[in-house]
């Protein structure tokens, strides 16, 4: 039962996020000539993430996002079991979400100013500089999120630091790939959205991964106790 619970508090995280989230991105839109969407739509996937770590943080540890997950299972903080339980559920989360969205802006004299949900796009059309962006985008973002959580008496400002965190990159990503470094969350939106945003949303699912994953070895080892 306790398992069931952590899982459906990651679906209900995944669905807020990609719900505000990418509904904000949607919203206001994120194109050059409207700098000031940059920092709404930055704040909105921070904010998401205060919102829900000090609501279900308690019960799945508010991971929302496979690229955290996987730097958990590296780091042996998550089993197996439960790795696979999360990542089902966070990409359900992201699916039901997009889903949503979809509805909503399919309402007469709706407009989706981003054109796909919320979804990615890749850096000039680059895969490589593309992949290369998020690896280190997830990086900065996983790295945070372990260094905070690594003290148990970092509880009370947790949720904090890693909205700020996902803020943070948000401002550099947005206008590079419109920010994944969640592969569930980039799913989500480009499976409802089709096109060549679903062709290209591998790059925004494995780059995550891998950077979630860089992170996780090399805060081991800057957090080993031996020289």
């Amino acid at each position: 039962m306790n398992s069931i619970k952590k899982y459906l508090a990651e679906f209900i995280g995944t669905f807020v996020l990609v719900f505000v989230a990418c509904g904000t991105a949607c919203t206001v839109g994120c194109d050059a000539a409207n700098g000031a969407g940059y920092v709404i739509t930055a704040l909105a996937f921070g904010l998401v993430i205060v919102a829900m770590a000090y609501s279900i943080g308690n019960v799945s540890g508010c991971h929302i996002n496979p690229a955290v997950s996987i730097a958990m299972l590296v780091s042996k903080k998550l089993s197996v079991v439960d790795f696979l339980g999360y990542i089902v559920a966070q990409f359900a989360g992201a699916i039901a979400g997009a889903g949503v969205l979809k509805y909503v802006f399919s309402v007469d004299g709706a407009v989706d100013k981003t054109g796909g949900l919320g979804s990615n796009a890749l850096f000039q059309g680059d895969i490589l500089a593309s992949i290369i962006i998020e690896i280190l985008l997830t990086f900065i973002f996983v790295i945070a999120i372990l260094g905070v959580t690594s003290k148990v008496e970092n509880g009370s400002v947790a949720g904090l630091v890693i909205g700020g965190a996902l803020t943070l990159v948000h401002l550099i990503g947005i206008g590079l790939t419109g920010t994944s470094v969640n592969p569930a969350r980039s799913f989500g939106p480009a499976l409802l959205a089709g096109g060549e945003a679903l062709s290209n949303v591998w790059v925004f699912i494995v780059a995550p991964l891998v950077g979630g994953v860089i992170a996780a070895v090399v805060y081991k080892f800057l957090a080993s106790k031996k020289d």
